[in-house]
Parts: C-alpha cells; sequence; structure tokens
C-alpha cells in the first residue's frame, strides 16, 4: 500500500483565513443587513471553534437575536445559519476563483513529487466541500487536484480538534496511521491529527505562529520553494535536516521514524 500525503486547507494550501474568509463572513453579514463586522483579532480568537457554521452560530447570544429580530426557535436559528454560511462560501470561492489567495510556498511542488513517487493524496479539513475544492484546484491546477480524495465540511459529528475526520479518512483510504504523513497549520489541526495517531508536519499560518506545537514532528514557517520562498525551521525534533524547503525525502524519513 502506498504512504498518504493528507492536507489541511486553509492555512496550509493557501493563508486563507485573513484574506479569504474573515472578508467573506463581513460581507455576508452586510448583505444580511446585520451590524456585525468581525475584526482581524476578533476572528482569530474565533478560529479556535472548528467550522465556518459554528462560528456563525456564536452571534445568536440571545441579546443579539432579540435587537436583530432574528428568530428564536433553535430550528430556525439553525436554518438562518445555513444560510449565511452559503453566501459565505459563495462570496469565498467567488475570491478563490479570481486567483486573491494563491497557493503556499511549496505546496504545488511537494504534490507534484508526491503524485510522481505513487503517494495517495487527500485533504481533510472542517470548510465546506466546495470551498476546498475551489483552493485546492487553484494551489496545485486541476490535473493534480483530481488525484485528491476530500474530506470536509459536516461528514463528520464532531470537528477539529476531535480525530473524527482524519479516522474518517484512514477508513476510506484504506491505509494505517503508520502510512500517514499530515500537514496542519494549527493547534486545533495537530491536536486533530495526533488523535488519530498521525506524523504531522505544521507550517505556521498568518494565525497561528505562536500557538503550541507540541507533538508535531516538524514545525517550519512554510513548506518552501528555493531560492525565493525559503522555509523556516521552527522545530526539528527528528533532525531531518531541513534547508530551506521540505521535501519529500522528509516525509519518508518520517515514516520510518517511531
Amino acid at each position: 500500500m502506498s504512504p498518504a500525503l493528507v492536507f489541511d486547507c486553509d492555512g496550509v494550501l493557501a493563508d486563507t483565513e485573513r484574506d479569504g474568509h474573515l472578508p467573506a463572513f463581513n460581507r455576508t453579514f452586510e448583505e444580511a443587513g446585520l451590524p456585525i463586522h468581525w475584526s482581524e483579532q476578533e476572528y482569530g480568537r474565533l478560529l479556535a471553534i472548528g467550522g465556518g457554521k459554528e462560528r456563525l452560530a456564536t452571534v445568536l447570544t440571545p441579546v443579539f437575536v432579540e435587537t436583530a429580530h432574528l428568530p428564536t426557535d433553535a430550528d430556525e436559528q439553525r436554518d438562518l445559519v445555513a444560510r449565511w454560511h452559503k453566501t459565505k462560501t459563495a462570496y469565498y470561492t467567488r475570491m478563490v476563483a479570481d486567483g486573491l489567495l494563491p497557493g503556499r510556498p511549496g505546496i504545488a511542488r511537494i504534490v507534484a513529487d508526491a503524485a510522481a513517487a505513487g503517494w495517495t493524496l487527500a485533504v481533510a479539513s472542517t470548510s465546506a466541500e466546495v470551498s476546498v475544492r475551489a483552493v485546492l484546484e487553484h494551489a496545485v491546477g486541476p490535473d493534480l487536484a483530481a488525484r485528491f480524495a476530500v474530506f470536509a465540511g459536516d461528514v463528520v459529528p464532531a470537528k477539529k480538534p476531535a480525530p473524527d475526520i482524519y479516522l474518517l479518512a484512514l477508513q476510506e483510504l484504506g491505509v494505517g496511521p503508520e502510512q500517514v504523513v499530515v500537514v496542519e497549520d494549527s493547534a486545533n489541526g495537530l491536536r486533530a491529527a495526533l488523535g488519530a495517531g498521525l506524523r504531522t508536519v505544521v507550517t505556521v499560518s498568518s494565525y497561528t505562529a505562536d500557538e503550541d506545537f507540541t507533538g508535531a514532528a516538524l514545525v517550519v514557517s512554510s513548506l518552501g520553494d528555493l531560492p525565493d520562498q525559503p522555509a523556516t525551521v521552527l522545530a526539528d525534533p527528528h533532525a531531518l535536516g531541513v534547508d530551506g524547503q521540505v521535501e519529500l525525502s522528509h516525509l519518508e524519513h518520517l515514516l520510518q521514524t517511531p
């Protein structure tokens, strides 16, 4: 069985949170006539909550529901959040299609190398599948994107930091934990992957640089693309010796570590 390389989406394939999801949420609030505008700092705190619909639901406090004349019935509120999220996803995917969210350094390179070496490729994300596929295609190109299995959105009941999305990926891909390397960008994502017993490389993103990445097999600023976009090594517990960019050989070495 070939090894598998599984990526998170937001912050890993592209640095999407600050420049993509946040403005899409705020445009949704504006369109809905809601007096809400999340700042970068506030949105950074909300990232501790896995899933866009779950973040949207935080605005439905009793006081806000009353002052904004929103429904009080739980089912109606769920429908409202779903409509908001659909609008937000449409704004977001349009931004991706317009090329406003480029892939992070090293993503296209390492995906191409892994595909050529016969690795199984996948994405495991809490974001909506349509958003994930839009980012993936833009980051690696349509041909390589077509080779990916995508596990996204509400396919599992508990989102990261629960390990459910990674446990589902293992089951559907038919691989064991010892055959998988994950690329994540956040502490929640790392906890999810570690909970499934997976070796995890962390590429920190704009909102996650100061988080606790204890347990990661490697922590870098990005996967890197030499010579113009070198990676900085932040933690290398297995002494991989990354010099400017993470290579497929480094990931192969991780699969041999206990």
